[in-house]
This record gives C-alpha cells, structure tokens and sequence, in this order.
C-alpha cells in the first residue's frame, strides 16, 4: 500500500492520557475545515472474535496480569487490526486522514511491560514481523504519544470499571516507560508531555500543540 494518498495518523499513550478526547477534537477540527477523515479505534471491542479475547483478557478471566503468555496475547490485538486492514487502506486511498486510537505500539508497550527489560526488543522484532510483515498492515505516517504521570492516568480513569492494566500502577509506570522509549528510537513519533506542575494540562491546549505537530509534518 505504498501508493496511499491519505495520511495514517495514530494518537498513543497509557490508560487515562486523554487519547480518546484528543482524537475527538482533532477529528472536530478537520471536519471545520474540510479535510476527509475517518476514525479507529483499538481494540474494537464486541466487533470481532479477536477483540471479544481482548476482553475477556481485560476483565482477568485467562489469569492475572502476569500470568498471562505476552506473545499469546499480542496475536489477538494484532488479529482486531488485521481484520481492519482492507477498511484503513480504503479510507488512505480515498485520500481521508484516519485517526487512529492506539496501534501497533499500544501492543509494544502493554505486552512489552510484562516482559523484563532484556527481553523486550526481542519481542518487538517479532512483533513487527507479524504485524507489518507477516499481517501486511500499514506503516504510521505520524505517531503523537500524550505522556501523563500514571498515577494521574489511573485517576483520570477511576470513575470506571479497572481491566487488568488500568488496575495496576505497575503495570502502567512500565507501559508508560517503553512508550518514552520508542517515541525516542521510532521515526515519526512525536511527544507531548500533558502535565504542567503536577497536573493535566487542559484539554483545549494539548489539541493546540498536537494541531501544531499535524501541520508542522504536513
């Protein structure tokens, strides 16, 4: 698909960074002003076999956070993804921008977490194999990661039900930690820092900065 004339746009980060709100807005301003957009989000919850794994994972059912096999469970999110393949590709060729909620990195960084250090670049080698390679899906053309403190991520969540990763701060300082990580080593990833003196910065200016991000790459 090197032939897309769209734009493949992925807004990354932990539980509670604010990805969903960020994505809404930004999909606001470019209806404002025109430009053909579509909208994604991961995992696809009720859509597909895949995604129904995911939660059922997410609600502890296949065992605790740990107990669970990392390179099992990162087949079912990169499956949602496939499935959405043939979709994204059509939404690039129409010439749509497609945003999108967690991608290949979110499998990086919650996977990546349950895995000692040592052992995490091994696994994102072969994470990229089957998802790019092996599954064919589509290489990001930007990357935007909102870095939050995660205990403030955890609170900002905390008016819902926990799955297995928002319920645990360790779980989330790690995920957070390999997300800085790969926004260091990977091409196209961008970072901004939602907090200001302890707190979340309001919503309205971390949309400015990221509108500065998406045009200053356009």
């Amino acid at each position: 698909m090197d032939k897309k004339q769209g734009l493949l746009i992925v807004i990354e980060g932990i539980d509670g960074s604010g990805k969903t709100t960020q994505i809404n807005l930004l999909a606001k301003r470019l209806e404002e002003q025109k430009i053909p957009h579509a909208v994604i989000s991961f995992p696809r919850y009720e859509d597909n076999i895949y995604a129904e794994l995911v939660t059922r994972y997410l609600e502890g059912e296949f065992g605790s956070i740990h107990e669970v096999n990392p390179y099992l469970m990162a087949l079912p999110f990169a499956g949602d993804r496939l499935l959405a393949k043939s979709v994204i590709e059509k939404w690039l060729e129409e010439g749509r921008w497609v945003l999108v909620n967690r991608y290949v990195s979110a499998n990086k960084a919650h996977m990546g977490a349950k895995l000692p250090e040592e052992k995490r670049e091994e696994f994102f080698k072969w994470l990229n194999e089957l998802e790019y390679r092996t599954n064919g899906i589509l290489k990001e053309d930007l990357t935007i990661l909102l870095a939050v403190d995660p205990k403030i991520g955890q609170k900002n969540v905390a008016g819902r039900l926990p799955d297995l990763h928002e319920g645990n701060i360790k779980h989330l300082e790690e995920a957070n930690q390999i997300y800085l990580s790969l926004a260091k080593k990977e091409a196209n990833w961008y970072v901004v820092d939602c907090m200001k003196d302890g707190k979340m910065r309001s919503r309205d200016d971390i949309h400015q900065e990221i509108m500065r991000i998406v045009y200053d790459k356009i």
